[in-house]
């Protein structure tokens, strides 16, 4: 199972790069610019209903999203002309609507770009850290492993994004460098059983396929336990936290799930076919030995 979980991990990542490179992301206002208007209505309005009413008063392209109980709040593309206030009055005199504009306000593309660089650069230093991190504590093969699988993890996170075309803004940026925590936590946790159990010296004639599954078969639970209440959090996080932070839930939730499967498909699976075994722990175990028995 470990083997064709990786097998399809392989084909999600190729095809997430795909997606990536044909449709691209759909970027949020953070990132592209342009004008951001809030603003409630006295009584119950549909969605649908208040976009309808709106287009028929409005130029050009816009998003309506629903912020709230009568709180709503819509964006326009930076070329949208700034005094384009017709749909503005039209609200406010409709009185089957009988809105009120909390706020108005122009994004520029500038702030965008550096937010955006700057997101990336947090995931860069992020991602060096980790590395460095691994380096110190595991043995090659296993870190190489637990780095392919949180690479693995963003690259099917963000081609989840671009496939369905949701909203890419700071929140989701802001999720990918929690995911980046939570996939590591689970990689490390099932390496770290990996390791003792390779350290043990009544091991080393075993096949190194058996010690893994005897590794994840023993932090099995654990992971199951955790990843189900963490999944719980963010699925009300989800569906009951409103559209602000739908693009964070979603992110994460995906994260949470695949995070789970790359610690065990990945993780475990890749410093197994880059030869990993019991041996590669033979001179640590002799010279531990040693020390133990030239202390008086």
């Amino acid at each position: 199972m470990r083997y064709t979980g990786l097998l399809i991990s392989a084909i999600f990542v190729l095809l997430s790069v795909f997606t990536i490179a044909q449709k691209g992301l759909n970027f949020g206002l953070d990132f592209t610019g342009g004008y951001l208007t809030e603003f409630t209505t006295s009584q119950g309005v549909e969605l649908k209903q208040l976009e309808q009413f709106i287009a028929k008063n409005h130029q050009g392209e816009f998003e309506l999203t629903a912020q709230g109980n009568n709180h709503f709040q819509l964006t326009q593309a930076p070329s949208e002309e700034a005094n384009n206030d017709a749909w503005k009055t039209a609200i406010s005199q409709n009185p089957d609507i009988n809105a009120e504009v909390l706020s108005s306000a122009y994004i520029g593309s500038q702030v965008g770009d550096e937010l955006f660089e700057q997101g990336c650069l947090a995931l860069f230093a992020a991602m060096v850290a980790v590395m460095i991190y691994l380096a110190v504590r595991f043995e090659w093969r296993l870190a190489l492993g637990s780095v392919v699988a949180l690479l693995h993890d963003l690259v099917l996170v963000v081609g989840l994004f671009s496939w369905l075309q949701i909203e890419f803004n700071l929140t989701v940026l802001a999720s990918l460098l929690a995911i980046i925590g939570y996939s590591l936590n689970d990689s490390i946790i099932v390496g770290d059983r990996v390791r003792e159990l390779l350290r043990i010296p009544t091991n080393i004639s075993l096949k190194p396929s058996r010690i893994i599954n005897s590794a994840i078969k023993s932090t099995l639970t654990r992971t199951l336990i955790t990843s189900g209440t963490t999944l719980a959090t963010v699925a009300s996080v989800w569906l009951l936290a409103g559209a602000p932070l739908q693009g964070f839930a979603i992110a994460l939730f995906a994260g949470i799930v695949v995070g789970t499967l790359s610690s065990i498909c990945i993780a475990a699976t890749l410093p197994e076919l880059l030869g990993l075994s019991a041996k590669n722990y033979d001179k640590q175990v002799d010279q531990q030995t040693q020390a133990l028995m030239d202390m008086p």
